[in-house]
């Protein structure tokens, strides 16, 4: 056994959902410095690299977890840069398409992660949606939760605000 998870029920995640998404000032985070907390985060996962790799290798295999760790730093840093370029403007993106990015942030979005590689598919929904300013409700893989919360502590020194990434492990057998 890796550890223990508390679980989350489709109450909390309402209530939670709810109460965050009334507009208050201040709540929101600053697209202006929005990008500086992702390099910060991205900084401070290449520096845990090998520390998050080890604790992700118990669940998906050595090979898996050190691929997973560095896709991860790199899109961070692409997450930071692309919001940190790209300010309001309609761009062309790296596909045949345009996207328009927006000035304002959603709100609270919630983001359920993919079972399959817990490190990249979390830090993959959730960094763009704080990139934008957004507070994040997230529930983790199920496969492994635990490397979710090992991240606080990664969020904590990347001068994340507080409140604007909540975690709420476990919750699919609720819906």
């Amino acid at each position: 056994m890796l550890g223990e998870a508390p679980l989350a029920i489709a109450r909390t995640f309402a209530t939670r959902s709810r109460r965050r998404a009334r507009p208050r000032r201040g709540r929101k985070l600053r697209r202006t410095i929005a990008p500086q907390v992702l390099y910060y985060c991205a900084e401070n996962l290449s520096q845990r690299r090998d520390e998050i790799a080890h604790r992700l290798a118990d669940v998906v295999g050595e090979e898996q977890a050190a691929a997973e760790v560095e896709l991860s730093i790199g899109r961070i840093f692409s997450y930071a840069a692309w919001a940190d370029k790209f300010d309001g403007a309609v761009h062309n993106p790296p596909f045949r398409n345009i996207a328009i990015a927006m000035n304002e942030a959603i709100g609270t979005m919630g983001i359920i992660c993919p079972r399959e590689a817990p490190l990249l598919g979390f830090l993959s929904l959730a960094m763009p949606a704080l990139a934008m300013g957004n507070t994040v409700i997230a529930v983790p893989s199920e496969a492994y939760p635990l490397i979710t919360g090992d991240l606080y502590q990664l969020f904590d020194t990347s001068d994340l605000p507080a409140a604007h990434l909540i975690l709420l492990p476990d919750m699919r057998r609720n819906f």
